[in-house]
C-alpha cells in the first residue's frame, strides 16, 4: 500500500533532542507543578503547529489535563480519532541527576519514564502535526492525562466523555517485548484491607489481646489463594504493616492488594469473594475497601480489524507487528470497555518501564511515528 509519510518524513534528530527535552523534565504523578510544567512545554508546541488546545486546572491533587486537538467546524460532531497519552511517571525528581541519568548508549537512550512513556506521548504530538498537515479522514483529539499511573482517578471522567464520539483508540503506551502492541490487558482492582482486634501486653495479659497480624496472615492466605493462573486470575498482597511493638498483641494492620483479571465475568466473581471476607474471630473485624480500577480490555472484532488495519500499514514502514494481551492496565481499558476499539502499546520499543535501567531504543523512534501517523491519515469510523 502507498503511505502518506514514511520513517524519513521525521526528523528524528530533532525529536530525539525534543525527548531529552521532556525528560530533563521530570514529572513524578504526586508533583502537580513538576506535571505542570511539562504540560506548558506540550501547551506551546501544540499552539506552534495550529492545533487548538483545552487545559483543564488538575483536581484531587494532580496536574492539569491538556487536549490538543486538530482544526474542525464549530460545532462540528463528526467521530473523531481519540488518541491517549500520560505526562506522570513513577520516577521522583532528581533520579536523573543520581540513579538514571539521561545518557546515550549506543541505540538506547536511558532515562526517567523516557520509556513509560514520554517517548510515546512525542510521538504522538508529533505524528498528529503530519497527519494534519497532510490531511486526515477524522478529526483528532490528543489527551494528555495526569496521573495515569496512580489510576487516572481525575482524568478518567474527561477520557470517557471523549471517547463517546471516538471512531476509535490508539494509545501510546510503551511497545512492548521487541515492539509488539497490545490488543487486550487484563481489568485491575485494588484493594486496601485494614485488620483490627484488641491490643494487650504480650507478657503480662497476651489472653486478653486479639492479634490483628494473625488474622491478616490468615487473610493473605485466603487471598492468595485465588490465583489460578489458567484463568488468568492474579491476586497480590503487596504490603503489609501491623503492630506498634515487640511486647504488644497487635491490635492493627493493613494489607495492600492488587488484583488483576482477563474479563468481566471473572471480575465479578473474583472482586466480590474478596468482598465478601470475613474473619474467623469474631472479637476481629475487616474493613475491605476498593473496586476495579480499571475495566477489563477485551479484544472486541472491531478492535481485530483496527489491528489489522495498524499491521497492514506497519508492513509498509518493514514492521512485523505483533499483537499481545498483557496483565498491566492502561487508559485504553477505559476506552475498550465503552465499546470503542482500541490498540495499544503503540509507543516507542524499549525495556525498563519503572526501572533505573528504562531506556528506549532510538531506532524504533522514527518508523513507529510514521506508523502512528500513517493510522491517524487513513483510519476512518467504521
Amino acid at each position: 500500500m502507498t503511505l502518506a509519510v514514511s520513517a524519513n518524513d521525521i526528523d528524528a534528530k530533532a525529536l530525539i533532542e525534543e525527548l531529552k527535552r521532556w525528560v530533563e523534565i521530570e514529572t513524578p504523578t504526586l508533583d502537580a507543578a513538576a506535571v505542570n510544567r511539562l504540560a506548558d512545554r506540550v501547551e506551546v508546541l501544540g499552539r506552534e503547529a495550529g492545533l487548538e488546545t483545552e487545559r483543564l486546572p488538575g483536581t484531587l491533587g494532580f496536574g492539569d489535563i491538556l487536549a490538543l486537538r486538530s482544526p474542525r467546524p464549530a460545532g462540528s460532531n463528526e467521530k473523531t480519532a481519540l488518541i491517549l497519552a500520560h505526562l506522570d511517571t513513577v520516577h521522583a525528581v532528581g533520579v536523573i541527576n543520581d540513579r538514571l541519568q539521561l545518557r546515550q548508549e549506543g541505540d538506547k537512550l536511558y532515562g526517567p519514564g523516557i520509556y513509560d512513556m514520554k517517548s510515546g506521548a512525542l510521538m504522538a504530538l508529533e505524528a498528529m502535526k503530519l497527519a494534519v498537515r497532510r490531511g486526515t479522514r477524522m478529526p483528532i483529539d490528543l489527551i494528555f492525562v495526569p496521573d495515569e499511573e496512580m489510576g487516572s482517578l481525575s482524568s478518567r471522567a474527561f477520557m470517557e466523555a471523549a471517547a463517546k464520539n471516538a471512531g476509535y483508540t490508539l494509545v501510546v503506551e510503551p511497545a512492548r517485548d521487541g515492539g509488539k502492541v497490545v490488543t487486550a490487558r487484563k481489568g485491575v482492582a485494588m484493594y486496601d484491607v485494614t485488620v483490627r482486634g484488641r491490643a494487650a501486653h504480650a507478657g503480662a495479659r497476651p489472653q486478653d489481646g486479639r492479634s490483628a497480624i494473625r488474622a491478616a496472615a490468615r487473610l493473605v492466605l485466603e487471598l492468595e489463594a485465588l490465583n489460578d493462573t489458567e484463568r488468568g486470575v492474579t491476586v497480590t498482597v503487596g504490603t503489609i504493616q501491623g503492630g506498634t511493638g515487640r511486647n504488644t498483641v497487635p491490635a492493627e494492620c493493613r494489607l495492600q492488594v492488587d488484583v488483576r483479571v482477563p474479563d468481566d465475568k471473572i471480575a465479578t466473581e473474583i472482586t466480590g469473594r474478596i468482598e465478601a471476607m470475613r474473619p474467623v474471630d469474631p472479637d476481629i473485624t475487616f474493613e475491605i475497601v476498593g473496586q476495579m480500577n480499571r475495566p477489563p480490555f477485551a479484544q472486541s472484532e472491531e478492535g481485530k480489524r483496527l489491528f489489522d488495519a495498524a499491521a497492514e500499514i506497519a508492513a509498509g514502514l518493514g514492521i512485523a507487528l505483533e499483537g499481545m494481551a498483557t496483565g498491566g492496565g492502561s487508559d485504553g481499558n477505559f476506552t475498550a470497555a465503552l465499546g470503542v476499539p482500541t490498540l495499544d502499546g503503540l509507543g516507542a520499543d524499549g525495556a525498563g518501564p519503572h526501572t533505573f535501567n528504562e531506556h528506549v531504543f532510538l531506532s524504533s523512534i522514527a518508523p513507529r511515528t510514521a506508523l502512528l501517523a500513517n493510522l491517524m491519515i487513513s483510519l476512518e469510523a467504521r
